[in-house]
């Protein structure tokens, strides 16, 4: 599986990192090859919570996520399993880790150095230096704004986002982030934008163009001139 480099703090426009939602499968399926296909999409994450709350949802996340990496090879796009330490390891992709889902030391035994982790920080800048000192490939933080995914996360400020964004290590956006909010980060020089709701929970037949409205705003917005 292609990785994207480990730690690599830059200035350029960020990349978008795109979750799973939970969709029905076969449809779920549809998306993401939409989606991959446009070429936009730097970084996916597995994130199936329904299907492991099944009785044989471990078995079934297996299948899933072994058919989806293999799409995203197809697209050369890089993978991260959320939380499921042993199946990132199995599936040879990378993982992403909750404050409470595993030491990064131990984790480190299990995946390959090229397979990426990444650890969520919340607002809070002394779990991201943990995390830039722990090894990890990003720290994530969020939530931005309020999502349907996650209504009662605490909401960050954006002196909390400059804060982590100065620490030395690759920093992802998640909560509520759509094609229209993404201007109020203007500045900010984070590297992965993660999003579910906005592309996902759209109709198979307009995921390609939400991509494309995605990655224009992207260039609207860090491409703009300073004023």
């Amino acid at each position: 599986m292609i990785q994207p480099p480990v730690s690599t703090v830059s200035h350029a426009l960020p990349k978008l990192y795109l979750l799973t939602n939970d969709d029905e499968f076969t449809v779920l399926y549809r998306k993401l090859e939409a989606a991959l296909a446009t070429g936009l999409i730097a970084l996916l994450q597995i994130r199936r919570k329904h299907i492991l709350a099944l009785p044989d949802g471990k078995s079934t996340l297996y299948a899933e996520a072994l058919k989806i990496v293999n799409l995203a090879k197809v697209y050369k796009v890089a993978v991260v399993i959320n939380d499921d330490i042993s199946l990132a390891a199995k599936l040879d992709v990378g993982v992403h880790l909750g404050q409470q889902d595993g030491d990064i030391s131990d984790v480190k035994q299990y995946l390959a150095p090229n397979q990426m982790i990444g650890r969520t920080c919340h607002g809070d800048i002394e779990l991201v230096k943990e995390a830039k000192n722990d090894g990890v490939s990003y720290a994530a933080m969020g939530a931005v704004f309020a999502s349907a995914t996650k209504p009662n996360a605490n909401v960050i400020s954006r002196q909390q986002l400059m804060e982590g964004c100065q620490q030395g290590i690759d920093i992802c956006v998640i909560g509520g982030l759509t094609a229209e909010n993404i201007t109020e980060l203007a500045g900010l020089p984070i590297t992965y934008v993660a999003v579910v709701g906005d592309i996902m929970d759209l109709p198979v037949h307009q995921i390609a163009a939400r991509c494309q409205q995605w990655q224009q705003a992207l260039n609207n917005t860090w491409n703009a001139p300073a004023l």
